[in-house]
């Protein structure tokens, strides 16, 4: 096969683009950066103030939550005392399980995400239900009805909508027919675009979030594939959902949302963190720097020249399990990992250092290797010795990213055995230490989420493959926790649930005891042991 350079450069999906306030949002804009207050909507002064924090921090659009009529009518107040101060800001309101605090709010503000697993249909159950095709149908009738009225208003005062599908959070009907799979995900968002479409309203986008960054991916990849099918061209918002903190939360998002990137899909972007909102524009900042240098590079035609072992026949190599095993990961010397001589047979397995355009370099020479029938483990060493500290969990996060969650690797070199380790986690290959799935907050968060978060990291990191998600409201939980073991969930205040996959299974546990009651729950189920300094 010949190689034709045009085939192996990112080129940008153009979508149309759309009006969100003073915004110009989609086509050949810039992608726009978002994130969310955590500040209780009805506090009109401080909602102001973070936004007002956000937009001075490079926020280009605020999402605030609007549960019912109260926050519907506080964002006409937050919306005018943003202007009266000279901020002209788009504000989006967040709605789940109330239409009809959509449809006031749509009056006052730029935007309306709606979420199709929960506008229309009531909570999830998780049953087996058995739904003809005329009764799927009617469920659809009844989807146009309750949605079309929002879609008629959003039209007549140019608002404009965000079709915001979550994993965690699809209907009982979508996963009776399509399962709890990408392919769900988009069938779930495309009920709801096709009734925009009867309606001749296009002003709106998609979004295909998970706190998975490998389903994320593939639900938006899929989602336009489905798109180019159908001749649309709708702008995306991207995002991991409920990534959590830190260095952790910015690795798994630079994996999802890059990855993307490298696609050349995405509009808009968002980094859920369990943080501090303004803390989140920086990592936003740095993503879309980076899909702005990434878009549009090309590399020159394939030759395989980047197997270089010389440079490792003196430097032992190590790694923390048998190397054969899907998920391995090779690291200079770092104390605490098992050293190996053995790897430096280049027999035994193949070093790939892509130069240019490292995504799409892997990607040509994995095709390559399927030709000649090599079989040979492929570890992948990147170069980011030139990114500033703030930089390397972002470009490592996409690029590694981009090759694990497609799994055309067995491993990485890498410099930093933590980095290494975080990098396989995020992408799911290998599990090396308790995984954190925690919302970033907001309105209607009913604790403390960056302190309590805290506090369950130490009492509970040392579990290896252990997920536990730390959701602020029932509203994210359980559907919200995806594919989490174990569930902490603000139920109201002061309370808390505590669930074991999607099933609750201690209720109103007082807020001072919920901590214990997490720990006795995971020793119930066989997954503790014992930390060990």
């Amino acid at each position: 096969m010949k190689y034709c350079e045009s085939i192996y450069q990112t080129k940008r999906f153009k979508t149309r683009e759309i009006q969100v306030g003073s915004l110009k949002l989609g086509g050949s804009n810039p992608i726009r950066l978002q994130s969310m207050t955590t500040s209780n909507t009805r506090d009109v002064d401080k909602t102001v103030e973070q936004i007002i924090r956000l937009a001075d921090a490079g926020c280009e659009i605020a999402r605030v939550t609007v549960q019912g009529k109260k926050e519907a009518l506080a964002c006409e107040a937050i919306k005018n005392a943003l202007i009266q101060r000279g901020y002209l800001i788009p504000i989006v309101a967040d709605i789940h399980f109330y239409p009809p605090a959509a449809l006031l709010v749509s009056e006052f503000v730029d935007k309306v995400r709606v979420n199709p697993g929960n506008f229309a249909d009531i909570r999830a159950t998780f049953k087996v239900i058995e739904y003809t095709d005329a009764a799927y149908e009617q469920e659809l009738v009844k989807i146009e009805e309750r949605f079309s009225p929002l879609v008629e208003k959003c039209k007549r005062l140019k608002k404009a909508i965000r079709i915001g599908t979550n994993h965690g959070s699809l209907s009982d009907r979508i996963m009776n027919r399509f399962g709890d799979t990408p392919r769900g995900m988009v069938e779930s968002a495309f009920e709801f675009a096709r009734v925009c479409r009867k309606y001749d309203f296009h002003d709106f986008c998609f979004s295909m979030k998970a706190s998975n960054p490998v389903v994320m991916i593939h639900a938006y990849r899929l989602l336009a594939a489905e798109m180019i099918k159908e001749g649309w061209d709708y702008p995306l918002h991207l995002g991991v959902t409920e990534a959590g903190e830190g260095e952790d939360g910015r690795i798994k998002s630079a994996m999802g949302i890059g990855a993307l990137l490298l696609d050349g899909l995405g509009d808009t972007i968002r980094v859920s963190l369990t943080e501090d909102p303004w803390e989140e524009i920086d990592p936003c900042k740095r993503l879309a720097e980076f899909a702005k240098r990434s878009w549009g590079k090309g590399v020159d035609p394939f030759e395989e020249k980047m197997r270089d072992i010389t440079q490792l026949e003196k430097r032992k190599v190590i790694y923390p399990k048998p190397f054969h095993e899907k998920g391995s990961v090779v690291l200079k010397k770092e104390g605490g990992y098992f050293i190996d001589e053995t790897l430096l047979n280049p027999n035994d397995w193949l070093l790939f250092r892509p130069e240019i355009s490292p995504v799409h370099e892997v990607r040509r020479f994995v095709e390559k290797l399927k030709r000649e029938k090599n079989t040979l483990p492929l570890i992948v060493e990147l170069d980011h010795s030139a990114c500033t500290p703030e930089d390397l969990p972002i470009h490592a996060g996409a690029e590694y990213g981009a090759i694990l969650c497609d799994q055309l690797a067995e491993g990485v070199c890498v410099s930093d055995a933590k980095l290494g380790l975080d990098l396989l986690q995020s992408a799911r290959m290998r599990m090396s230490k308790t995984d954190f799935i925690s919302c970033p907050g907001c309105g209607r968060t009913l604790f403390d989420l960056k302190e309590v978060s805290r506090r369950i990291r130490e009492k509970t990191a040392h579990l290896p493959g252990v997920k536990i998600a730390i959701m602020g409201c029932i509203v994210n939980g359980p559907g919200e926790m995806a594919d989490a073991d174990f569930g902490y969930v603000g139920s109201k205040p002061g309370k808390i649930d505590l669930y074991i996959g999607k099933t609750c299974v201690e209720r109103d546990v007082e807020f001072e005891d919920a901590d214990s009651k997490l720990i006795d729950l995971i020793k119930s189920q066989g997954k503790w042991v014992d930390c060990v300094s």
